[in-house]
């Protein structure tokens, strides 16, 4: 299980350390894709295989469905750790994300989430951020 919250520097080729404890759940391999809230999503192989699994029973028919596969799989991309623990990103996925300067990497239980630093303290900011209110949503999904 993936959790707790990382900032790391990254450097002008587009560079930044994955932390150990990360890069152990993760392995050798693993997927890295634009995810939602301006975030780029990463799965462990294993975990990307389930979602695509999921995203496979999603009607063809259904136009949202279709917009929604393309836009995990067209900005998919396979990853690997160098020797210094780092990745580097596609430009497309440093653009969509907005990183330059600093990224932070959140564990979210299955996945690693990739935001620049501006974004994530952003969204940490937003006024509908209301742990009280989210709580009592959570609560009517059987939370």
């Amino acid at each position: 299980m993936f959790m707790g919250e990382y900032n790391h520097s990254i450097d002008p080729k587009g560079r930044f350390i994955v932390p150990a404890k990360f890069r152990e759940q993760l392995g050798e391999r693993f997927i890295v894709t634009k995810g939602l809230d301006g975030c780029l999503f990463v799965y462990p192989l294993e975990e990307w295989n389930l979602f695509e699994q999921k995203l496979k029973t999603l009607p063809l028919t259904s136009r949202d469905a279709r917009k929604f596969t393309r836009f995990f799989f067209a900005g998919a991309v396979e990853c690997e750790v160098d020797k210094q623990g780092r990745i580097l990103l596609p430009s497309n996925l440093r653009e969509y994300a907005e990183l330059s300067k600093e990224a932070i990497l959140i564990g979210v239980s299955t996945r690693v989430e990739i935001w620049s630093k501006e974004t994530w303290d952003a969204y940490n900011q937003e006024d509908d951020f209301d742990v009280s209110d989210l709580a009592d949503k959570m609560e009517q999904l059987g939370i």
